[in-house]
């Protein structure tokens, strides 16, 4: 699907702030209400745009603890069996693989360490994982 500029401001707006009126947008980019929904849906109907959410600080819902792991694992554990095994885990918020020493890195928030403990605990349960190297972060410097 071709994307130019004026769709890609539209993208940039709707990240910004998914709730501008189509109005709003188009006053942004020199377009018709009508026309900024028009493009909407194309990149909609294109799978541009897989849908719009609500951003929530992870801080206001008592998840204050967070940690990045890199996930070894046994020899032929498979992206599908990883992200299978992630959906069992809450405190799992993103799964990557990855390429280097590890086979996975997986981002977990707890409310505290003991929280990420019991996580990292659970994660490490899992048959195909061999090890495990965690990073606690300390600083959320940008998002």
């Amino acid at each position: 699907m071709r994307v130019d500029d004026i769709d890609q401001r539209i993208i940039a707006l709707l990240q910004e702030d998914a709730r501008y009126s189509y109005a709003e947008i188009g006053s942004r980019v020199a377009l018709s209400a009508p026309a900024v929904k028009r493009r909407v849906d194309r990149l909609r109907a294109g799978k541009v745009i897989r849908g719009f959410t609500a951003v929530v600080d992870p801080v206001a819902i008592g998840w204050t603890t967070e940690a990045f792991v890199e996930l070894f694992c046994t020899g032929r554990t498979s992206p599908a069996q990883l992200s299978a095994a992630a959906k069992r885990h809450p405190a799992v918020v993103g799964l990557f693989t990855v390429s280097g020493e590890a086979d996975a890195l997986v981002h977990l928030r707890a409310a505290d360490i003991a929280g990420l403990e019991q996580a990292l605990e659970r994660l490490r349960a899992e048959p195909f994982v061999t090890s495990t190297r965690s990073m606690i972060v300390l600083s959320r410097l940008i998002d």
